[in-house]
């Protein structure tokens, strides 16, 4: 029988009594869909995934995608669930070591945006008991209803320009990266697309700012001034303390969240020694935004 925990933040839930590597039930999938509605990120506890199973579940909620600069860094035979981890093994990388590590919503920048990510804690750095690498949201529906009446009705309408090549250049140039620019191939695969700045959720309907920083470079049928200005604004209101929401790790945590409403981050706080691998994949809007 599922338990929904709520954590006390507009973001946020725990369910227990589940397990993910036995299909679902419709109830209980019913019942996790309405918490994405409802919570935005929600932590399934204790789970054992193989990468089988993990795609199962994953694949209940829409199309996977197979991410367009993985490279090497996915489970054998199982190109839809990318490794992230900081684990070298035989003197090479076993997957992604700095996924994330900025505030972005993943797949803005395709034609079709995502609906989940789902990570499943594999291993996490500890240090003195307490866990590290902790992923920290934002909740974008929460930012929009605080905006000011004023700036609603100026960006209600509007689109917005996303490009993967953004923040992908941004890690590119960060001290100590592995990642090397986009080839011209990978570039081709993901041009930059435009999406509303206002996203109406299909679950409930409520409105989310669709604005993230990590990928949205400039407010389409503007001057370049007034587009650096909206997006200057935006980015700073966004990114408000009040509006953020943060998970600790245990392993075997698999954590879903809802990338139409929310915006998050990797925390980078362990060393090269302390080992952390998440296991991800990233369910598309495809199924969602066409109920």
């Amino acid at each position: 029988m599922v338990h929904l925990t709520p954590s006390g933040h507009s973001l946020g839930c725990r369910i227990d009594g589940i397990d993910l590597a036995q299909p679902l039930a419709d109830a209980d999938f019913a019942a996790i869909l309405d918490a994405f509605a409802r919570y935005g990120v929600v932590c399934f506890p204790g789970q054992r995934l193989d990468a089988a199973a993990h795609k199962a579940f994953a694949r209940r909620f829409g199309a996977l995608e197979i991410n367009v600069a993985t490279g090497p860094y996915t489970v054998p035979g199982h190109p839809e669930v990318m490794i992230l981890s900081n684990i070298f093994a035989d003197g090479a990388p076993i997957g992604l070591s700095d996924a994330g590590q900025d505030w972005h919503t993943d797949m803005s920048y395709s034609a079709t945006i995502a609906f989940l990510n789902v990570l499943h804690a594999v291993e996490v750095p500890r240090r003195g008991g307490r866990p590290l690498g902790a992923t920290e949201f934002i909740d974008m529906r929460a930012a929009y209803d605080d905006l000011p009446p004023h700036w609603q009705r100026r960006i209600a309408g509007k689109t917005a320009t996303h490009d993967f090549d953004k923040f992908w250049d941004k890690m590119v140039h960060t001290p100590g990266t592995r990642r090397q620019p986009l080839t011209a191939a990978q570039r081709r695969q993901k041009p930059p697309v435009s999406h509303p700045m206002v996203l109406a959720h299909p679950l409930n309907g409520r409105n989310a700012l669709y604005c993230n920083v990590g990928y949205v470079t400039r407010v389409d049928g503007v001057g370049d001034a007034e587009s650096g200005e909206i997006l200057s604004t935006l980015f700073a209101h966004q990114l408000q303390d009040k509006f953020k929401f943060v998970h600790h790790w245990t392993a075997g945590d698999v954590l879903a969240w809802d990338n139409l409403w929310t915006m998050h981050r990797a925390v980078a706080d362990y060393g090269p020694d302390e080992r952390r691998r998440m296991h991800r994949c990233q369910v598309m809007a495809d199924w969602v935004l066409g109920r």
